[in-house]
């Protein structure tokens, strides 16, 4: 039984020395089929420069200056002399307003103040007259009193009469309707013929001075102190607009405005810049991108998008080194370009990030690296 027993130990003995005999005398090649080949990426060179920092916010543009244009007498409309959607100068004129009745009530008021005038100088007389009659004692000075009392309220009813003469030309004046506000017009919203100013003061139309225009934007309170240090240290903000096809526009603005107060419902603070718009190109009420300078960051790349990645520590991005060896290397975000991620970190001049095939690598495997053809876009 024992004998049988250490035959069998002997010969699962020789099995195992057989087996791993074997496994020694393996081809090279049937081990090298075993082992992941390298994995095929895409890399850029990257190299250190000067970047401006700026951030893309949304913006709706608004008028500087808005005017309404408002019938300020009752009268019925007798022609409108200036084109819609065109400019206007301050003080041109836009609007006639039948004058006859305000030229009426101007006559009526001077007759008014002719026949004041003519009762001040009587009672003046009446009473330089009872001055003398009351120094012979010929009258009583209750009658003296009378007749200087007269002499004082004519000569008020005149000055009365005399603001009532101003008033009647100023309401004549108001007959020719101008601009209040040099600008662009808008449609008119009477017609010849309408009767205006008939108990309140009836639109005519609207002016609006788009050159220059306002964008109204928020920035985050976090943000805004970085603003706020900014602009301290450098003077106005510099404020670049870009069109609806990402062109940047011609002429760049400054900030101008930020509000005292935080929105509570955004947690955002409203700012405003100004720019130039002597094209009209830009029109009230759109929507556009704006591109906010915040300075210059040193040592800073560029990264394509696909580049940078992010975990739970924040960003990073894979770099392959001259043994085609991948490693991590950890970055700090500033933001973007129009196409690529600014950024500062543990990269170095000259190395070759991967950009297509991350997925592919891990730190510490090997690559098979393949400069990309074209340079990333700043």
């Amino acid at each position: 039984m024992k004998f049988r027993y250490k035959q069998q130990i002997i010969v699962l003995a020789i099995a195992i020395f057989s087996l791993t005999a074997c496994d020694k005398k393996a081809p090279p090649g049937k081990q090298a089929r075993r082992a992941m080949p390298p994995a095929a990426v895409t890399v850029v060179e990257v190299h250190q420069q000067t970047v401006p920092e700026t951030r893309e916010l949304v913006g709706r543009l608004a008028s500087t200056r808005v005017a309404q244009v408002r019938a300020r007498v009752a009268g019925i409309i007798l022609k409108r002399i200036y084109d819609e959607g065109t400019d206007v100068k301050k003080g041109q004129v836009l609007f006639k307003i039948d004058p006859e009745p305000l030229i009426t009530a101007l006559h009526a008021k001077q007759a008014a103040l002719a026949k004041a005038k003519a009762d001040a100088t009587n009672a003046a007389l009446t009473s330089k007259r009872y001055e003398k009659l009351a120094r012979k004692n010929l009258i009583s000075t209750q009658d003296l009193d009378s007749a200087q009392a007269t002499e004082r309220s004519t000569a008020a009813a005149v000055q009365q009469a005399q603001a009532d003469v101003e008033k009647a030309k100023l309401d004549l004046s108001y007959a020719t309707v101008t601009a209040p506000i040099s600008g662009r017009a808008g449609r008119a919203m009477v017609t010849e013929g309408a009767l205006v100013g008939q108990g309140e003061a009836t639109e005519l139309t609207t002016i609006e001075q788009v050159n220059p225009i306002y964008v109204n934007f928020s920035q985050s309170v976090s943000e805004l102190s970085e603003l706020q240090d900014l602009s301290a240290a450098t003077g106005k903000l510099r404020v670049d607009v870009l069109l609806s096809d990402n062109k940047p526009y011609p002429h760049a603005g400054t900030v101008d405005f930020s509000d005292l107060a935080v929105d509570p419902a955004t947690g955002a603070v409203s700012l405003r810049a100004i720019l130039p718009n002597p094209d009209r190109r830009l029109l009230p009420g759109m929507f556009v991108k704006l591109r906010l300078s915040l300075g210059k960051i040193s040592n800073a790349f560029l990264l394509p998008q696909p580049a940078v990645l992010r975990d739970h520590q924040g960003a990073y991005c894979y770099v392959v080194d001259k043994q085609d060896k991948v490693s991590m290397r950890r970055l700090t975000t500033h933001g973007m370009t129009s196409h690529d991620w600014i950024v500062t970190g543990q990269l170095q001049d000259g190395d070759h990030v991967i950009t297509e095939g991350v997925q592919k690598v891990r730190p510490g495997g090997m690559a098979k690296p393949k400069l990309a053809k074209t340079p990333t876009n700043s």
